[in-house]
């Protein structure tokens, strides 16, 4: 009898938890996959429940303290293996924006804007529908079932394994899947750079998990959330709960992004 892994467990138990169909060509449940050469590999995430936040904010054992809030997704959704490459992005754009600059490094440098440029392109080319990840995907996806502040666990300790941060990175960002993937098979989900999601900022995220609306309005002009910390950052700012926003027009040698996709 073939020995499940710790990931192949959990991906099983999520999907005996909470069904729901794929259409026939779809890849499993922690499978990757491509579209087409130049298209980003992405990764099935399964549907299932996990607990948000900081767990440091909800330690009081009083009864009527507030507890963790759950974050629920319902269907199976994909998003990127890894984080934007510079490759991908000039095989669709034509130039290179990068300061850090190297094919498979993350590419920087791209503001909110011009990242919608680019998967308007990409989904033309290529005849996908890809977008970025909402606030709400990303942390599910980024916790990989984990309860803790990070993917891994809570131990700094072993961070430099799963991620490029202020202490091992040398202040620049690195080839993306260069470190250790989560429970999901993703990589850099904490550090090597901030990835912006869809969704404008809203103070208390949690309190707007049920209500959370994507605009694709540029002339909304709000906040969007960046996620996941940087190789600048201390271990705080890399965990799966650390929650960072932006204009819209900005962008730096430590911000990119991956992307998602709906599945049929």
């Amino acid at each position: 009898m073939t020995k499940l892994s710790t990931t192949g467990l959990f991906l099983l138990a999520l999907a005996m938890a909470a069904p729901a169909a794929l259409a026939a060509d779809t890849p499993a449940p922690g499978k990757s996959f491509k579209d087409c050469a130049f298209c980003p590999e992405m990764v099935v995430i399964p549907p299932g429940s996990v607990v948000a936040g900081n767990p440091k904010d909800y330690e009081d054992p009083e009864p009527d303290a507030p507890k963790r809030p759950t974050i629920t997704i319902a269907k199976p959704y994909a998003i990127g293996k890894y984080e934007v490459t510079q490759a991908e992005w000039e095989a669709v754009m034509g130039s290179n924006p990068c300061e850090n600059k190297g094919p498979d490094n993350p590419v920087e440098h791209v503001d909110w804007k011009i990242i919608q440029d680019f998967i308007a392109k990409l989904n033309a080319k290529s005849g996908q529908t890809y977008r970025l990840p909402t606030e709400v995907e990303w942390e599910y996806a980024a916790r990989a079932g984990s309860s803790a502040s990070y993917s891994h666990g809570e131990d700094e300790k072993t961070l430099g394994e799963y991620a490029w941060y202020a202490a091992n990175s040398g202040n620049v960002t690195h080839k993306v899947g260069s470190r250790k993937p989560n429970a999901f098979g993703l990589y850099d989900m904490h550090g090597n750079v901030w990835e912006w999601t869809a969704d404008c900022y809203l103070e208390k995220f949690i309190a707007g998990l049920k209500d959370q609306k994507f605009s694709k309005d540029w002339e909304t002009g709000c906040y969007r959330v960046t996620r996941g910390g940087s190789a600048l950052n201390l271990p705080m700012a890399v965990t799966s709960w650390y929650r960072a926003s932006l204009k819209q027009p900005l962008h730096n040698a430590n911000l990119g992004f991956r992307l998602a996709k709906t599945l049929p």
